[in-house]
């Protein structure tokens, strides 16, 4: 029987001679393509086997020469790969003697600072975060909170409005009547954070924007001791361990008894001080019981169920507790008054 090995063997080691020899990836394929390709001259000697005897074993040999072939071709490829990651490799190598880039770090707005604190201090009471529209309608933001049309107390509050009964909130006790009218008169214990909107002037003190944090708690026998005791741990968590709070008869509509809540002054624990204007006391929120009206108008009846409603706004804390100056540096994007607020202010 013929060795049809012979008929293969001599250009396969000159190609593999060839393919020893490259110096590129380019002679590679080169070669590839002279030789190996549809019509290379190796690939073409595969016509001879219309002239074999034994068809089968001259299919077999040239498959054996070829895949011989492929093998060091294959070789010779991996060894220009890792060449090339080697090579690679050391022009993107980081040379650790070069002095690093200085990323500065940003620093955060002391609003979002107070608002984030205040959130996590009444999360830690039992408190469940509710949020709400910006822009609601009069049902909610004045109506269900016992405020009706023509009422005198929607003079410092009616403002913004879109439509004839849709307008920016002024208060979020909006959330409050939301969350109510849902709760289908079971019991709450809610803060409500966000952006309210009011006919303001704008000053140091006074923005026609600013943010409040308001909390509802509304379930069976609660009392203004409740409410006292509450604030009374948020002022001490808040500002100063040692703080106090004593309430002053107010009014709002949708609390009676309504007060304003004043804390001791947490920079001269009481004996007066420039911070507190010498009375040792400072104003912060309002509150009060929710009115047996706004009760009974999101289906609870005020015979069983009691509950307190409380303000406070987001930025007179964080201009109390920073000793900022004037309200509206919060919203001026000054980075150099945004980077005094870095280090953590400690009670």
């Amino acid at each position: 029987m013929q060795n049809y090995e012979n008929i293969f063997s001599e250009l396969a080691e000159k190609i593999k001679n060839l393919i020893a020899d490259s110096k590129t990836m380019e002679n590679i394929i080169e070669i590839k393509n002279k030789y190996l390709s549809k019509k290379g001259e190796f690939s073409l000697l595969m016509g001879k086997i219309k002239e074999a005897e034994d068809k089968k074993a001259f299919g077999e040999a040239f498959n054996n020469a070829k895949n011989k072939i492929e093998e060091v071709l294959n070789e010779k490829v991996k060894e220009f790969e890792a060449k090339k990651l080697e090579a690679q490799l050391k022009k993107e190598e980081i040379d650790i003697t070069l002095p690093g880039n200085n990323i500065k770090r940003g620093s955060e707005n002391p609003f979002y600072k107070v608002r984030k604190e205040i959130e996590d201090i009444f999360i830690s009471m039992g408190y469940t975060v509710a949020t709400g529209p910006e822009v609601d309608y009069d049902k909610y933001v004045f109506e269900l909170l016992n405020i009706p049309k023509d009422h005198p107390a929607r003079d410092m509050q009616d403002t913004l409005y879109i439509e004839d009964d849709l307008l920016l909130r002024s208060h979020t006790s909006s959330i409050q009547a939301h969350v109510m009218e849902e709760a289908n008169g079971k019991p709450i214990k809610i803060i409500c954070p966000g952006k309210t909107y009011r006919r303001d002037d704008d000053d140091m003190t006074h923005s026609h924007q600013f943010a409040q944090v308001e909390g509802l708690v509304i379930d069976k026998n609660i009392n203004l001791g409740n409410l006292k005791a509450t604030l009374e741990l948020f002022a001490q968590k808040m500002f100063s361990k040692d703080s106090k709070v004593r309430f002053r008869s107010s009014f709002f509509p949708f609390t009676e008894p309504s007060v304003e809540v004043d804390i001791s002054c947490f920079n001269c624990h009481g004996k007066g001080c420039n911070v507190c204007k010498g009375t040792g006391w400072i104003e912060i929120l309002g509150a009060g019981m929710v009115h047996p009206n706004v009760l009974r108008m999101s289906g609870y009846d005020p015979e069983v169920y009691s509950g307190f409603a409380f303000g406070i706004g987001i930025e007179r804390v964080a201009m109390l507790r920073y000793g900022v100056d004037d309200i509206r540096r919060f919203y001026q994007s000054d980075i150099r008054f945004i980077e005094e607020f870095n280090k953590k202010v400690e009670d």
